[in-house]
């Protein structure tokens, strides 16, 4: 069987929920030599914008929902280690608070961003689920963080990162952080409406954009955001 052949059957126990049949193909799809970002982004990522699509519409419930979280957590855990090793570069980067807004339990896309951030030399500070746009504004306060990351698999939970970033217009520190968003709903477009500073299409994606608001040397907020990955 290829190497694509295996990734599907990996995306497809993600999207059963099926944690053993994940774990299994991962260490497949690794011995056949796929890259582990990659294997993120063309098998995990697909199942799981793929149960974001199907939970807010009902073709999917909250149980199938955890499932394939868990799933794509056991897959996780071989890959992110693998990630760390290949990747690990100097540290001080830079520092990003995290998390994924109310209303969202998810946490695998975050936790996927927050690994690559961590192996490319970024400090992350994760607030887990489920969290309160004032939340997200203390926490970079506390650790006097560059940029404030926003995931979230859900479409009820897109109006929070809007909320964040209102919130810091009203207190007058805009200009203190730099807001980035992502998940399966966002697009470029909601990006530039909610007037957010960057959209990351995947994890890699949302790296290189932290990498780019570090390097430019730029201040915050952006006239137009940085875009990696798919528009729309």
């Amino acid at each position: 069987m290829s190497l694509e052949e295996k990734k599907k059957l990996l995306s497809n126990s993600i999207l059963d929920g099926e944690e053993d049949l994940s774990r299994g193909f991962t260490d497949e799809c690794l011995e056949l030599g796929a890259d582990p970002t990659s294997l993120i982004e063309e098998s995990i990522k697909i199942a799981l914008d793929e149960m974001g699509e199907r939970f807010p519409s009902g073709a999917a419930f909250l149980p199938e929902l955890i499932l394939a979280g868990d799933a794509a957590k056991a897959a996780l855990e071989i890959i992110i280690p693998k990630i760390q090793e290949d990747d690990s570069e100097a540290v001080n980067k830079g520092t990003v608070v995290i998390g994924a807004p109310f209303g969202d339990v998810h946490d695998i896309g975050k936790n996927i961003v927050g690994a690559i951030l961590t192996a490319r030399g970024f400090k992350v500070v994760d607030l887990g689920t489920n969290v309160p746009p004032s939340e997200y504004i203390d926490a970079a306060k506390k650790e006097n963080a560059n940029i404030i990351a926003i995931s979230t698999l859900l479409t009820t939970s897109l109006p929070f990162q809007r909320e964040v970033i209102q919130i810091l217009h009203d207190i007058g520190n805009r200009d203190q952080y730099f807001v980035i968003v992502g998940g399966g709903p966002v697009t470029s477009g909601w990006t530039k409406e909610i007037n957010a500073d960057g959209y990351g299409w995947s994890g890699n994606d949302a790296a290189n954009l932290c990498l780019q608001l570090m390097d430019d040397k730029q201040k915050p907020p952006l006239s137009e955001p940085v875009v990696f990955g798919a528009v729309g």
